[in-house]
Formats: structure tokens, sequence, C-alpha cells
């Protein structure tokens, strides 16, 4: 009996010790939360705790909804005017993770390394997102484990085109709150 607790101790020490850092988003729709590789997403990872621990997130909007698809944030504040972003980095899309359902990705330009401060949720499996011959893909730096019913409520939410942008929610989606919780 104490050596199967022994093990039960050890498996918990264990999944804490190696889990990566999770960081909880407070919206206007919802909470979810995020859980980070920083083993296989070094780069992508510290560059976007940099914006939860500055605090530039805190009043981003989710900009860009899909349905079927993403929603994606991180980028405009609440008048859809971009927020400062920190230098881009490096695309980390061969780090072995791959765009499926609940996870979070960096939004980029057609230059593969133009990441900054946007991230988008995979609604789906986006594996036509993965890196392959024919395009460098988008990078995956973690997962939604707790909360994804507010990702998927945001995907329910009319859209229209908003100057030159479409897909953007009828009803502004805010980023109320961003906490490093690990």
């Amino acid at each position: 009996m104490a050596k199967q607790w022994l093990l039960i101790l050890f498996t918990f020490v264990s999944m804490n010790l190696w889990a990566g850092p999770k960081v909880k988003f407070e919206t206007s729709l919802g909470q979810f939360v995020v859980e980070l590789n920083q083993e296989q997403a070094p780069i992508t990872t510290a560059n976007f705790l940099k914006y939860v621990e500055d605090g530039s997130y805190t009043g981003t909007l989710f900009h860009r909804i899909i349905p079927g698809f993403m929603v994606q944030g991180g980028g405009f504040d609440h008048t859809m005017t971009p927020k400062e972003s920190y230098p881009s980095i490096k695309n980390e899309v061969s780090n072995g993770l791959k765009n499926n359902t609940a996870t979070i990705a960096m939004a980029r330009t057609a230059n593969p390394n133009s990441a900054t401060r946007q991230f988008f949720i995979n609604l789906v499996d986006n594996g036509f997102l993965n890196a392959n011959t024919k395009q460098a893909g988008y990078a995956v730096f973690g997962e939604v484990i707790e909360g994804f019913n507010t990702i998927q409520h945001m995907a329910t939410q009319p859209t229209h085109t908003q100057g030159r942008m479409n897909d953007v929610p009828v009803t502004p989606i805010i980023v109320t709150k961003v906490t490093l919780i690990d």
C-alpha cells in the first residue's frame, strides 16, 4: 500500500513539475485557461509571456471570429487600434505541435517569421495550417485546458466587416484580465 501511495505522489509531483505555465484569460464572454508548452516552443512561449506579464493583453479584443475555423485576438484595443508589439519572433512551426482543436498558435503575416503578439485558438483540427512543402505553417505553443466552451461560445457571435477587416464580432469580445497562474 505504501508503494502505491508513493507512486501516486511521484506521478502528481512529476505532472506539476513538468507542466508548462498556465495563463487564465477573463473575457466579456467568460474565461479560459491555456497551458503553454515551453519545452517544444520556448521562443514563442517566452514571447507570449512578455505580453501577459506587461499587462498589454488586458483590454484587447478577439477581433476575428470564423466559426468552424478559429478565434483570433491579442492585437487590437477596444477601438480597433493596433497595440504596440515587441520585435517579431522566429517561427517555431517545426516543434512537433499541430494545429488541432483547442490549441493556441501565433498569427503572422505572409512572412513566416513575423509573429509578434496576435494569437489564435483553433476551433477544429486545422491541419492545413501546419508546415508542409508548400507553406511555412503557424506555430502552436499550447492548448486550452479549461473553458474551451468559452471559445466555442465566441464562435457563435454574429460578425461583420469593420473598415477593411472581416469577421469582426458585432459586439466586442474584450479581454478583461490575463493572469499567469502557474
